[in-house]
């Protein structure tokens, strides 16, 4: 794989300048608590896409109201969330990048709901976290539907491409895991069916040349959690039924039991590694890739398509300007706003 950084990549209907990849962080900042994108959404994302991001992916956003991990993140439930999104998405693509959304539900993590749902009655461990109610199999049906509307919203706002929150110990995660799902119906004896049917229903509100990706968490680190021969099941049968590329994270699922997360630079990509070569799949690398030379070498070893870095564009919302000339990219082809050009 010879490509760099700094290199265009296209996937479907989706063109990218390069393949920086701006990973979905909460704010926590919906003061109104109506689930809707405020001035400070408008200025977080919008700086970012000056900065010179190929791809923004808007942060956690909840399907319903009780799918928040509080009442200060974003919603997507109501046709009244959908200006607002255009709004913010509109602002992005003034300045060149591209954005995805990252549409979710808490499940058992929802702490502000006052009673969260769940596959099953397993709590989240910790003193913020509330006991769950398991989910009927009605409303299983009901909340992939929800997942759907969700979608047509975020379409209708103009994005690019939707990310699926199957990570991290939120809904879908809670569903391929035998640690999370003790269900006796269809949607426990086959673990991947509630997200292939979200998948199913969500590729019916998309455009056909716009990509699907899906965040999936390779292993869990809680005692008794699955391994990525578990994972590569469960992504296989998202893949057939429509996920166009997958955003390698692991854990969240509950605190780490014996098997630790490395927690050092770089320590999630041979994960994604091996998503691309089994699955023969785009994969998006995330996890500590903060620095330039390292976030260049995922992409030109082939470890990855894509490198997303959270961390690193919280400190600096010009992180991809900054990484292009670290890594020897002239100052005319890196993106550079000609306001700040003088600066550099």
């Amino acid at each position: 794989m010879s490509e760099k950084l700094f290199s265009p990549y296209q996937f479907k209907g989706l063109q990218l300048n390069n393949r920086v990849v701006m990973a979905p962080m909460c704010q926590y900042s919906v003061t109104a608590k109506d689930g809707i994108p405020n001035d400070w959404h408008q200025v977080h994302y919008v700086s970012r896409a000056v900065g010179g991001t190929g791809l923004i992916v808007i942060e956690m956003t909840d399907v319903e109201p009780d799918g928040r991990i509080t009442d200060n993140d974003l919603g997507i439930w109501s046709d009244e969330h959908i200006p607002a999104f255009a709004k913010l998405v509109n602002g992005m693509h003034a300045h060149g990048s591209k954005v995805a959304i990252q549409i979710a539900h808490a499940g058992r993590k929802a702490e502000d709901a006052e009673q969260p749902v769940a596959p099953s009655v397993v709590t989240f461990p910790g003193e913020d976290f509330r006991e769950p109610r398991a989910l009927t199999t009605k409303e299983v049906e009901a909340m992939v539907q929800k997942f759907a509307d969700g979608v047509r919203r975020a379409v209708q706002a103009g994005v690019d491409a939707i990310e699926l929150h199957g990570a991290h110990g939120y809904l879908i995660h809670q569903f391929h895991s035998k640690l999370m799902n003790h269900r006796e119906d269809v949607y426990g004896q086959d673990l991947a069916r509630f997200g292939v049917e979200i998948i199913h229903a969500v590729k019916k509100e998309m455009p056909e040349d716009m990509p699907l990706i899906m965040r999936i968490s390779a292993i869990e680190y809680a005692d008794g959690g699955y391994d990525i021969e578990h994972t590569l099941e469960m992504a296989r049968a998202y893949q057939a039924a429509g996920v166009d590329i997958f955003h390698i994270s692991s854990g969240g699922e509950g605190p780490a039991g014996q098997r630790k997360p490395g927690n050092y630079p770089g320590y999630q990509v041979p994960f994604a590694r091996r998503f691309r070569e089994e699955l023969n799949v785009p994969v998006i690398a995330v996890g500590l890739l903060d620095d330039a030379a390292l976030a260049q070498a995922v992409i030109g070893n082939g470890d990855a398509d894509l490198v997303a870095v959270g961390r690193g564009m919280l400190r600096d919302p010009y992180w991809a300007n900054h990484a292009a000339l670290e890594l020897g990219v002239s100052k005319d082809k890196a993106a550079i706003a000609e306001q700040y050009s003088r600066g550099y």
